[in-house]
């Protein structure tokens, strides 16, 4: 008899226990995820301040007409620079720098390449196929 009772009392105390410790694990999740929630915010902020630092470029390539051709971009050694590509054919971009990049293009929409110049000067980015200088980029220390 001494055996159950002392049972029932772990029993009860392991069930307080456990009732007691949800309560408390869900509202330090909820902040928990509350707090990641308001630093999400704070580092996608972040994440875009620098993106008008970078020059970005948006190319169309469409019934044969490229645009923008001939742009003029300024950028800093290090510094990524990315283009966003739409495209209704296949073409190839080639980046004049050191180091030399080259991206296939698709016929698509919202084609990404992103790349980075190790040497300062003037870097050509041209279409192969169409035979067309998008954009001359001022790569500087």
């Amino acid at each position: 008899m001494i055996g159950r009772p002392w049972l029932a009392a772990v029993g009860c105390a392991g069930v307080l226990l456990v009732g007691c410790g949800s309560p408390e694990a869900d509202p330090a999740a909820s902040s928990s995820s509350a707090s990641s929630t308001s630093v999400a915010p704070s580092s996608s902020a972040a994440a875009q301040q620098p993106s008008p630092k970078q020059p970005d470029l948006q190319v169309t390539i469409a019934g044969g007409q490229v645009t923008p051709t001939n742009a003029e971009l300024d950028a800093t050694v290090g510094t990524p620079i990315t283009l966003e590509v739409t495209s209704d054919t296949e073409d190839e971009l080639h980046v004049h720098a050191i180091p030399e990049h080259t991206f296939t293009i698709q016929p698509a929409a919202g084609q990404r390449f992103e790349f980075t110049v190790d040497v300062p000067g003037r870097v050509e980015v041209e279409l192969h196929g169409l035979h067309r200088t998008v954009a001359t980029i001022q790569v500087r220390p």
